[in-house]
């Protein structure tokens, strides 16, 4: 059933409205200069809203007010010797960074350090750490206000970068739109113009990439060229999400540092992200592969039996695949290019669905946002906000039954959480027909977990007892 077009003038004036003080232009923050100053678009516009709130592309008087803010609070990495230099010289400095911070016992006492800028070893109050213990987990962007005392470099006082999430407010906002305008809501608060994707299938491909944001354990991989913008979204959603492009992967980066204890990246956030996969360089991965399968399949942590710990990050690979003259996967194996330890199907298996990131267009000036969408901060709060919303997990399940005289339990499994995560972004308020949860959840399920399947059907044979084509009841 085609849906009825809408207008994007009049969806701008509807968030507007139903949003408030949550909505924004998306064209203000590239008009603003303001990312190069390194910021991800969760601040940026934190920054914009607090210093030339309005609508609009931003004018030359605007760009100059929030340039010369920037100047005093956001130092460039060839300024922070100046930080360094003022500092020393008794000045109290307030600059908007990212803080984390790392605890050192000792036995007689526990020392807390932060780090800040280049600045490793920066005194910070327990009471700071009570009150805000995301800093203990995977750091906060904020205020902050440093002076040089006798023990070092101290944080007096930090003014965190929060949006307040009422996640009931989000779900009586969604019942003001009809589900084409919702979809296309959710492409401009992610940053991209619904426009340039001219069909179905291509917005929703780009939507999955919220996945691993709504569900638990949402393990997926995305496959596509060069330039369809891969990692644009895990970049500028939250601080929650951490995405690795380059350099080294080790089992004490992802997992757990057995000298010191200290957990990984699978522990501290909601969402790991490993872009280009195939130029990462992987330190011991046959323990990495190991350490891995069991996440994956258990949702714990351990390396060598120690320190095991519970996790619900969602881990997700990005990878460039070649492309023939109809854009389509060159390879007959989807997964040929992988490192090799990553192409074992005990591996893939795990891994839920795979995003056919070569179906939509590359990225141009086109495909960003133009229109007005929710700021990525109080977008990407809501969203890990749905992780909670046990109900839409319960209602998605209990629709899902795969066919066949023998159904595989991760296929149902995978279907299963795929279409809830699918429900919670379409539908966070619970109101859908049956009808629409099979077109716009189950459906595109089932497709992403297929694509997966098939290549675990032609690389191993022990999956050629189960059924090749999957569907549902």
């Amino acid at each position: 059933m085609q849906e009825a077009s809408i207008s994007i003038e009049e969806l701008a004036k509807k968030t507007q409205s139903v949003f408030g003080a949550q909505a924004i232009d998306k064209r203000r923050l590239p008009s603003s200069q303001l990312k190069k100053r390194g910021l991800p678009a969760y601040v940026a516009e934190y920054v914009l809203d607090a210093i030339i709130p309005g609508m609009g592309f931003v004018t030359k008087e605007e760009a100059e007010t929030v340039q010369n803010w920037a100047k005093t609070r956001i130092p460039k990495g060839d300024e922070q010797k100046l930080v360094k230099f003022r500092l020393s010289q008794g000045e109290i400095v307030k600059i908007l960074t990212s803080v984390e911070t790392d605890i050192k016992l000792k036995r007689d006492k526990q020392e807390t350090y932060a780090k800040v800028l280049d600045l490793d070893d920066v005194l910070i109050s327990d009471d700071l750490l009570r009150s805000y213990p995301a800093l203990l987990k995977q750091g906060m962007w904020g205020v902050v206000e440093l002076v040089k005392t006798s023990e070092g470099v101290a944080i007096t006082s930090f003014k965190p970068m929060q949006a307040t999430i009422n996640i009931e407010l989000l779900k009586q906002a969604r019942a003001e739109f009809s589900l084409a305008e919702w979809r296309s809501l959710i492409l401009i608060s992610m940053g991209y113009n619904p426009e340039a994707y001219t069909t179905l299938e291509q917005q929703e491909i780009v939507m999955a990439r919220l996945l691993p944001l709504v569900q638990k354990n949402m393990h997926l991989m995305e496959l596509a060229p060069k330039g369809t913008g891969k990692s644009y979204l895990f970049e500028n959603i939250s601080p929650r999400v951490r995405l690795i492009s380059g350099g080294n992967v080790s089992p004490a980066v992802l997992f757990v540092n057995n000298s010191n204890g200290q957990y990984g990246l699978l522990a501290r956030f909601s969402v790991l992200v490993l872009d280009e996969i195939q130029t990462l360089k992987f330190l011991q991965p046959g323990e990495i592969i190991g350490g891995l399968k069991g996440y994956l399949a258990n949702g714990k942590l351990t390396r060598g039996g120690l320190h095991e710990i519970a996790s619900d990050c969602g881990f997700v690979m990005l990878a460039n695949i070649p492309l023939d003259d109809n854009q389509r996967p060159l390879l007959d194996s989807l997964v040929e290019t992988l490192p090799g330890f990553l192409r074992e199907t005990a591996f893939l298996d795990r891994i839920q669905g795979i995003i056919p990131g070569w179906k939509i267009p590359k990225l141009s000036s086109n495909c960003f946002a133009q229109s007005v969408g929710l700021k990525a901060d109080f977008f990407g709060d809501a969203l890990l906000a749905l992780r909670e919303e046990l109900d839409h997990d319960q209602k998605a399940f209990k629709r899902v039954k795969l066919i066949g005289h023998n159904p595989y339990t991760r296929n149902e499994d995978a279907i299963r959480n795929i279409a809830a995560g699918m429900l919670k972004i379409l539908f966070p308020h619970g109101i859908f027909t049956e009808d629409e949860f099979r077109r716009n959840c189950l459906r595109p399920a089932i497709e992403f977990r297929q694509i997966i399947w098939d290549q675990l059907y032609s690389l191993d044979p022990e999956y050629r007892q189960y059924e090749r084509e999957l569907a549902c009841e």
